[in-house]
């Protein structure tokens, strides 16, 4: 029995509770205003990516514990990926990490993702660690490097991303840059940020017309005194320097602790740079934790601000949205189809907001019915909403319960070799 035919028959066992469930939602949301069958569309809208990197189990600086059946290669992350739009219809695109996930040959890769359903999203460089067969190290810096030889060196590399991309039929690359330092005077603040921008340039010129660029900013780790791209305001200085096909990308874990990344959303929508998202969670830092399950009012604030500025008319192009975890003891394709339900579910919650009723209360000073009408909308359960756009599109009313019934991870394991516990280098 095939996926879609497993698919149908779990929806089949559900679809009594389900429509109970459905009913009771819509006649709550009929009575509160709402189109019901337009909510359905935009929810079917919303698109996510999966990186590439993904799909395999993460690893920490204890080591690494694979579980079954993992993909061996990027073709096998396709395959993987493509289970994952089958059951949620919310993840079309995927974007790949180079050189991690290199093909030998691009055509062959996107000729196999095409056949899997799926396209390319934005392709994402990395010069933050040293490649077998490079010539330099990274280890003070890419971009930002003093030697000018390993500034060009990672200038190649992200020229070489752009031409894979291509390939791919990908029109954006990210840019994340670890450049930094762990001490005082270890770098030039200054200097080190126009090597950075010089760079850039480079890779600017590089890409097709219809090409964006994203930079990515972090404010620690691996550099625990100063990041070149620390925050926001750096990532956008490098965004207006760059010219009008640049603009940054958010990442829900690279913030300090408390930052209002709402705030951050709101400023980058009115500089037109918002650029995209790498969708994660955290308790502490990057933690690549699955998104929403540490901070999800946080989440639906995000969220409201991306619906309040389409509904402006505030940004000539929407954000690009991406996954960016790190699943270090949930099975991967388990733990994307929970995030994919999660975002489903929240960006649902973000269209109920009433954006004039919101605007008067705020008008009036009316504090405490301005938080009660984004309360109200967040309080809301939209799954069963949310399960009907899915069932409409040819997806799973219960994504996780369909795959567990597929049996696909039991299948794979026998198809795929295993792996072991690997342990950290040092060790």
């Amino acid at each position: 029995m095939n996926l879609a035919d497993i698919t149908a028959k779990d929806n089949a066992s559900r679809q009594h509770s389900h429509n109970e469930d459905l009913n009771a939602l819509k006649a709550r949301l009929e009575r509160e205003g709402h189109d019901v069958d337009a909510l359905l569309t935009q929810i079917q809208a919303f698109e996510v990516a999966v990186p590439s990197w993904a799909l395999g189990t993460g690893g920490t600086r204890f080591g690494r514990f694979p579980g079954m059946g993992e993909p061996r290669n990027v073709f096998e992350k396709m395959d993987d990926i493509s289970v994952i739009q089958a059951l949620t219809r919310g993840t079309p695109k995927v974007s790949l990490h180079i050189p991690w996930d290199e093909p030998q040959d691009p055509a062959a890769l996107r000729d196999h993702a095409a056949a899997c359903g799926l396209s390319f999203d934005a392709v994402n460089s990395n010069t933050f660690q040293d490649q077998p067969g490079a010539h330099y190290s990274y280890k003070f810096g890419s971009f930002s490097h003093v030697d000018a030889a390993v500034r060009d060196q990672a200038i190649e590399h992200a020229c070489h991303v752009v031409d894979v991309g291509k390939t791919l039929g990908s029109t954006e690359i990210t840019v994340w840059l670890a450049d930094g330092a762990n001490y005082p005077g270890q770098m030039s603040l200054r200097k080190s940020f126009q090597r950075v921008l010089s760079g850039l340039q480079e890779v600017y010129k590089h890409m097709p017309s219809d090409w964006r660029l994203f930079t990515e900013h972090k404010p620690y780790e691996p550099a625990f005194y100063a990041t070149v791209v620390q925050d926001w305001g750096s990532s956008l200085m490098l965004a207006q320097a760059l010219g009008e096909r640049a603009a940054c990308l958010v990442d829900l874990g690279h913030h300090l602790p408390n930052t209002n990344i709402e705030m951050i959303v709101a400023r980058l929508v009115e500089a037109g740079k918002l650029g995209g998202f790498h969708f994660n969670d955290s308790k502490y830092g990057d933690d690549d934790l699955t998104t929403g399950s540490i901070k999800p009012y946080q989440l639906f604030l995000v969220f409201h601000e991306l619906v309040d500025a389409a509904r402006s008319k505030a940004w000539s192009s929407a954000p690009a949205y991406m996954i960016d975890q790190s699943h270090n003891v949930k099975d991967p394709i388990e733990a994307l189809l929970q995030t994919v339900m999660t975002l489903q579910a929240t960006y649902a919650r973000a269209l109920l907001v009433p954006s004039d009723a919101l605007a008067a209360f705020q008008e009036e000073n009316d504090v405490m019915m301005a938080e009660q009408t984004l309360r109200h909308a967040y309080e809301t359960d939209m799954r069963p909403l949310v399960a009907e756009a899915r069932r409409l599109a040819g997806g799973a009313i219960d994504p996780i319960h369909a795959f567990r019934r597929s049996d696909y991870r039991e299948k794979m394991g026998m198809a795929r070799e295993q792996g072991s516990y690997t342990p950290p280098a040092s060790l």
